[in-house]
């Protein structure tokens, strides 16, 4: 089993001046999936934002999640939408199409974790900070990665706040990390440290 990234945009008002950073992160090392998160704006707005950057990620062989908009995928031409919460799953997952990825996050309890499992969710996210906090504890999202990792089949998507936690995800069976502003706020640029990330995610598969 390897360990793939999954990048967690900045939240993004204009497209055209996030693309070089973007085309540097996704030029950089395989990447699996960009969650894209927007401002807000009218409607038309936000699907011209996610058809200006859906080409770029889908041409590097990475799909392109829409943060807490999944009325927008099948108009935009993105590959799925990332939500909040077991509610949120059960609403959409029966208006998307099957063949679009439905994750969700803000999972705060086992109990949680595998209802969205058994609801359709094609991954669950461990660890991601909200506008409130910053998140779990690294060891508690490592401790609930390593339980989901060993036990469930629907695919694991584990936050991370830096490397060192990333590499510690992935040694307990993590399907995909998530990185965010560890890498859009590195000083030497997201290229440096998406090639950091990568190399911290390798691991052989734990028993």
């Amino acid at each position: 089993m390897r360990t793939r990234l999954y990048l967690i945009t900045p939240v993004i008002a204009d497209a055209d001046a996030f693309l070089p950073a973007l085309t540097a992160a996704l030029e950089a090392a395989e990447i699996a999936a960009v969650r894209l998160r927007l401002t807000d704006a009218d409607e038309r707005t936000l699907i011209n934002r996610i058809r200006h950057i859906a080409p770029l990620v889908q041409e590097a062989g990475a799909a392109l999640l829409v943060d807490g908009r999944p009325d927008l995928v099948a108009r935009s031409g993105a590959d799925g939408a990332h939500v909040s919460g077991v509610d949120q799953l059960q609403t959409v997952r029966g208006s998307l199409p099957a063949d679009r990825i439905v994750g969700v996050g803000g999972l705060r309890t086992r109990h949680d974790a595998m209802t969205a499992g058994e609801g359709g969710a094609d991954y669950v996210m461990f660890g991601e900070p909200d506008l409130e906090t910053t998140g779990p504890p690294p060891e508690a999202v490592v401790e609930r990665t390593a339980w989901w990792a060993e036990i469930f089949e629907p695919a694991c998507v584990a936050y991370a706040a830096d490397f060192q936690t990333a590499a510690a995800l992935a040694g307990v069976g993590a399907d995909f990390v998530a990185l965010g502003d560890a890498i859009w706020n590195d000083p030497r640029g997201p290229a440096a440290a998406v090639r950091d990330a990568a190399a911290s995610l390798t691991r052989d598969k734990v028993p």
